[in-house]
Parts: C-alpha cells; structure tokens; sequence
C-alpha cells in the first residue's frame, strides 16, 4: 500500500512540470514578437502619423464649431432684436394707419366746410361788389382801366427844341392803348389848355379829335415853369367825380421845384382815396431823357423829376416810363 501511494504523487508532479513548461512555451510564442522588425517600426511611425493628423483635424474641426456656434448664438440674437424691431413697427404702422383715417376724415369735414364757407363769401362779395365793375387790365405794365384822359405836358424849351418829335410820337401810342374813351382833355404844366375853348370841359373822343390834339402840338409851345404840380392840381381838381375813372399823363424832362416831397405831400393832399377805395385819379408819367447826354453826368433837375414822378405813380396807382432815347 505504501508504494502506491508514492508513485503516483511522483507522476503528478511530472506531468504538472510538463504542462507548466509547454504553457510557459506557447506563452512565449504569443508573447514574442513574429516578422520583421522594420517593417513593424514603419507601421508603428505611420500609425502614429495618422493618428497625429486625425488628432488636428479633430481639434480644427472643435474650433470651427465653438466659432459657427458663436455665429449661431449672435444671428439668433439679431434675428431676435430684428423681430422685436419688426413687431414694434408693425405697432408703430398701425398707429399711424389709425391717425391717417382720422385725419382723412378730419380733412372731408374741414373740406365740406370750406367749400360751405368759400360759397357763403363768394355770394356776400357778389352781393356787395357793383355788378358792372371793370376788372384792372395792363397794358405793357399801364392799367388802361380809365374812362377819361388827361395829358399835362411840360412845354419848357427844352423839351420843344430836343423832345417834341418823340412826344408827338408817345401820345400816338397812349391814345392806341384806349381805343375808345368818354372824354379827353390837354393842358401843359402849368394848367394852360391846348384848346381855350374846351376849358373845364371834356374833348369828345373821336379820330378827328385825336388827329386834331397830335397836328395842334406843332405850333403849342405856351410858358413853362418846368413842374408838374399846377397842371396836375388844375386837373384833378377840375375833372374829378365820383363816378369818373381818370388817368392823368405827365410827359416831361426836368423839375425845377425846390421839394419833391412838398409836391408829393400836396398831390397825396388833393387826390386821396375815400373809404378805403382807390385813389381819385390815376397819374402816370413819361420821361424824357433830355438831359441825359452819355458820357456826361445828368443834371440835377432831371434826376430830380425821375424821382418825383416814380414817387407820384406809386404813391397814386400809376405807371413810371423813363425813355432812353429821344428818336421818334
């Protein structure tokens, strides 16, 4: 019994010996390497050049999403603020919407009620207005609205020896410009009629008296005192009515006077307007540039009536012509 039990312990441990050793052996074969080895090291270099480059790309890749997220974040931002942006106009549109159809309606009621209003005056102006006024009419910048015409001519020497051809001339084109008139009269400066026995009395308008007044000139040539001013009182004071539109045409070169505001202050005296209505008469004047030699300064009279007659037209609703030459 005893020997039994001694070989077989000797056998196990044999065979453990054995098994220990060829696992020891395959182990080694696992463990060890197999091939060549620089064939593996280039394999290894290019497994980690691979891995380097994926390993970039991968943190290029990171960096180009953290900066489109950051694009992202700030367009949802301004898309945010473009939407608030859009909402309140939207508000703002529908406000001004809502005071555009007031204020349209406002605008038919203010409307309506001026049409109302302008209808009202219109018929009241009718109403009060004479029915058979003459609206103002202009003639080359003269309103020829006048029914009676008054020349004052200044009859000085000069003006007979340098002018009287070219004023022949300009009363011609005065008296075309009323192809028909009530009445006409003609006196010089200083109130002396052309034709005595007319005095104080109209001139009935006809061609034959027209061509009378231009024929008669020739041979006019009374006194002169070189001012306006008589001609002009005798002929307002003498022909105004009430109900009698006058133009009165002053034609002349100079002004002898001392004042020109003494003069203007005396026919602003004598021709005033009643009740808010026009002057009596109307005055125009016609200069004559008598004295104005070129190259040579003008006199001092001769200023002195430009400036009295611009003064007299204006201040009494007519026209001032200052001529600059003296050929017909």
């Amino acid at each position: 019994m005893k020997r039994r039990r001694g070989s077989t312990e000797v056998s196990v441990s044999f065979l453990d010996v054995i098994s220990c050793g060829f696992g020891a052996i395959v182990l080694l074969l696992i463990i060890a390497p197999v091939g060549d080895p620089t064939i593996r090291e280039e394999a290894e270099r290019n497994l980690q050049t691979v891995v380097k480059e994926l390993t970039e790309k991968l943190f290029d890749v990171r960096g180009e999403a953290v900066v489109l997220n950051d694009q992202l974040r700030s367009r949802k931002e301004q898309l945010s603020e473009l939407e608030d942006r859009v909402a309140r106009l939207k508000a703002q549109l529908a406000s001004v919407e809502k005071q555009s159809k007031e204020i349209a309606q406002s605008v038919v009621v203010e409307e309506e009620q001026l049409r109302l209003a302008l209808q009202v005056l219109t018929e009241e102006m009718e109403r009060l207005q004479p029915q058979d006024r003459v609206r103002n009419q202009l003639i080359g910048g003269v309103p020829v609205d006048s029914e009676y015409v008054i020349f004052v001519i200044d009859t000085s020497g000069s003006m007979q020896m340098a002018a009287w051809r070219r004023l022949q001339t300009e009363m011609l084109n005065i008296l075309n410009i009323y192809p028909s008139v009530k009445g006409i009269q003609v006196m010089n400066d200083m109130g002396q009629y052309m034709f005595p026995d007319t005095r104080r009395a109209w001139m009935k308008d006809s061609p034959s008296t027209r061509k009378r007044i231009i024929g008669a000139l020739d041979a006019w040539a009374p006194f002169s005192n070189s001012s306006p001013v008589e001609g002009i009182n005798a002929a307002i004071q003498t022909f105004y009515r009430p109900d009698r539109k006058i133009s009165i045409y002053t034609l002349g070169d100079d002004f002898s006077g001392r004042s020109i505001r003494a003069v203007v202050k005396a026919v602003d005296n004598l021709n005033q307007a009643h009740r808010g209505a026009d002057r009596l008469v109307r005055i125009h004047a016609l200069g004559f540039p008598v004295h104005f030699s070129q190259g040579k300064t003008p006199s001092a009279a001769a200023i002195k009536f430009a400036a009295l007659m611009r003064e007299l037209s204006y201040n009494n609703g007519g026209t001032f012509i200052g001529l600059t030459s003296l050929q017909p």
